[in-house]
């Protein structure tokens, strides 16, 4: 029997969400992202390998990214065959994650989880689907409690903490069920936001093994402008740079729309409601990013 037909489903825990809140990756997962290799752009795989390469949802680096639709169609067209998912992912909207995680639960065929790079915050509770999880060389899964980003006064983040309560005891379930941890070791991982290494990974039962499958470097032009944007995106995040403020920024400048006059105060249009110094860093990045996408 599959381990699958034992994993908890994650229903719809996303209701009354406060107005306050945005889901966010923590600075120190988006940093390790940064400097972690990039599929070659070259390779489309195999009919039935599922690629979970990049953000979960939008993808500010790419203008693409992984969807619970994209992942849908991929599993459609493999009909009742195993499957493989490459991984290599800092995570991104948990509802696009656990939209995905169902659907490789409930795939009729085998489901093989390769760990290429980094699965984190979201993405690691898609790596629980497999039957098999097997991690790359040097690849990390993160695991952490429900990360967002709030503004608001005492009531709204009142309001948010108890919101948040079940996302937290969801996610832990999932990964209670995988690996057969008590729910106390559990908590003070999720608690204290665990990088788990490969044999760490193996032999607390989120993995299953190792493999020998790497991601290599693209060795391209649009690969380096990717993993340099993903340097930017993890500084300005480094910053307190708000997630949503970073896409709109990513955005503008990716597509040369920037207005001029701020440019030339140096004073980035697109820097909202983020701090100071987040704002001066920004448009430092931003006239060098205006010269890396020309």
């Amino acid at each position: 029997m599959s381990l699958r037909t034992d994993l908890p489903e994650i229903g719809n825990i996303a209701r009354n969400a406060p107005k306050a809140l945005a889901f966010d990756v923590p600075a120190t997962v988006t940093s390790r992202y940064a400097e972690t290799p990039l599929a070659a752009q070259d390779d489309d795989g195999g009919d039935n390998e599922i690629r979970i390469l990049g953000d979960i949802g939008f993808d500010p680096w790419s203008g693409g990214g992984i969807t619970a639709a994209s992942v849908e169609d991929q599993l459609e067209h493999a009909g009742d065959s195993d499957v493989t998912v490459l991984m290599n992912s800092p995570g991104g909207d948990l509802f696009e994650g656990i939209a995905i995680y169902n659907l490789l639960r409930l795939h009729s065929g085998k489901v093989t989880v390769k760990v290429l790079g980094l699965a984190a915050s979201a993405a690691s509770v898609i790596a629980m689907a497999g039957d098999v999880v097997e991690m790359g060389a040097g690849s990390f899964i993160m695991i952490h409690n429900a990360w967002v980003c709030a503004c608001g006064n005492r009531n709204d983040f009142r309001a948010i903490a108890e919101y948040l309560e079940p996302f937290d005891a969801a996610l832990r379930d999932v990964y209670a069920a995988r690996t057969g941890l008590p729910d106390s070791e559990l908590d003070e991982m999720l608690n204290r936001e665990t990088f788990l290494d490969a044999k760490t990974a193996i032999d607390k039962g989120f993995a299953d093994g190792k493999t020998s499958d790497t991601a290599p470097e693209p060795g391209n032009v649009l690969g380096n402008q990717i993993k340099a944007k993903r340097a930017i995106d993890a500084a300005l995040a480094s910053q307190g740079m708000p997630r949503s403020e970073r896409r709109r920024l990513m955005s503008e400048m990716s597509s040369g729309k920037h207005d001029a006059a701020a440019s030339a105060a140096g004073t980035p249009s697109a820097a909202g409601t983020a701090t100071h110094d987040a704002g001066e860093l920004a448009a430092e990045l931003r006239r060098g990013l205006s010269i890396l996408t020309k």
